[in-house]
C-alpha cells in the first residue's frame, strides 16, 4: 500500500496507476481517493494519482485538527508530487479538491498542466455551505451499508438515473463497518476544523480562478447542484471563455465523473493538454 511522509511527519495514503499524462485527483471535504475509482481506465493513457487527505480514508489523523485546511492539504498534494518526482501535472479537483487546485494555481501555477473542476467554483451558495457545515462530522445513524445505501438514494439532492449499486459503492467509500454500526471514514475532528474555518472571512477566489486562463481548463457542474449555481457557472465561463464547460444531467453535488457528459469533457481537456506538452 503506497504511502509517503509529509513534512510534518504524517503518513498519507495514495494510489498511482497507469502511464502517461500525470493527473492528480483531489477529492471532496469528507471524501477520499476512492471517489475517482469510477474513471479508472476511461481516460486513455494517463497516470492517475489519487491521494487520501490527512485525516481521511487510509491516511493518518493529525494531532492538530487545524491542519485540516486547504493550504495544508494543498501542500500535502505538492509534497506527494515531489515524492513521486513529478515536476508538472494536471489536477482533477472535486469540490474541496477544486479549492485546493485554486490554492496551488495561486502559488504553483508553473507546475500545473491543466485543471478540471468538478462542481466547484470561486463562489458557492451560502445555504449549501451551511448544510455542509451542519452534516460534517455527524456520526452515521445506520447499522450497515445496505441501510445506508437505501437512505442515501433519498438524501442526495438532485440525483436521478444513478447506476444500480452505485449508492452502496458510495457508502463503502465513506463509511467503515464496525460491530456497533457504521462510522465515518475520517477524523471526527474535521468538524472542528470546518466550524473554526467558517468563522473566518471568505477570501475572494476569483483571482485564483482567473489564473487558470494560463492552462487548459474543464468546468464540470451537476445540473442540479445546490452548491455551484448556474449563475456562478455562467460567470465562470465568461471569465474563462476557452474552458470546456458542461452541465451533467441528473446530478447534484457532485457528479461521479463517469457520466457521458463528464467523460467527454475530461477527454477533450486531456487532448488539449497533450497538444501543449
Amino acid at each position: 500500500m503506497p504511502n509517503f511522509k509529509t513534512s510534518d511527519n504524517l503518513t498519507l495514503h495514495y494510489t498511482d496507476t497507469g502511464k502517461g499524462l500525470p493527473i492528480l485527483c483531489l477529492a471532496g471535504l469528507t471524501r477520499n481517493s476512492g471517489d475517482f475509482d469510477y474513471i479508472d481506465g476511461l481516460l486513455g493513457d494517463v497516470r492517475l494519482i489519487k491521494m487520501d487527505y490527512r485525516g481521511r480514508g487510509r491516511s493518518d489523523w493529525a494531532t492538530d485538527h487545524s491542519s485540516y485546511s486547504i493550504p495544508r492539504e494543498s501542500l500535502d498534494a505538492l509534497e506527494l508530487m515531489d515524492h513521486l518526482g513529478i515536476a508538472r501535472f494536471a489536477i482533477i479537483g472535486s469540490s474541496r479538491g477544486g479549492l485546493c487546485a485554486m490554492a496551488l494555481g495561486a502559488t504553483q501555477m508553473d507546475r500545473l498542466l491543466g485543471v478540471a473542476l468538478n462542481d466547484i467554483g470561486p463562489e458557492l451558495a451560502a445555504a449549501a455551505l451551511e448544510d455542509i457545515k451542519n452534516f460534517v462530522g455527524q456520526p452515521p445513524i445506520w447499522q450497515n451499508l445496505d441501510s445506508a445505501a437505501s437512505a442515501r438514494a433519498e438524501i442526495m439532492q438532485g440525483f436521478a438515473n444513478v447506476p444500480d449499486g452505485r449508492w452502496r459503492e458510495e457508502c463503502a467509500k465513506i463509511f467503515v463497518q464496525t460491530d456497533a454500526g457504521l462510522i465515518n471514514a475520517y477524523d471526527p475532528k474535521l468538524r472542528d476544523a470546518v466550524l473554526e474555518a467558517s468563522l473566518q472571512p471568505i477570501p475572494d477566489l476569483w483571482p485564483f480562478f482567473n489564473a487558470f486562463a494560463a492552462c487548459p481548463t474543464a468546468l464540470i457542474r451537476g445540473a442540479n447542484s445546490p452548491l455551484l449555481t448556474q449563475e456562478t457557472f455562467d460567470k465562470m465561463q465568461a471569465a474563462l471563455p476557452e474552458a470546456i464547460a458542461v452541465n451533467v444531467p441528473d446530478r447534484g453535488h457532485i457528479p461521479f465523473l463517469d457520466e457521458p457528459a463528464a467523460l467527454d469533457a475530461l477527454r477533450q481537456w486531456i487532448d488539449q493538454i497533450r497538444l501543449l506538452t
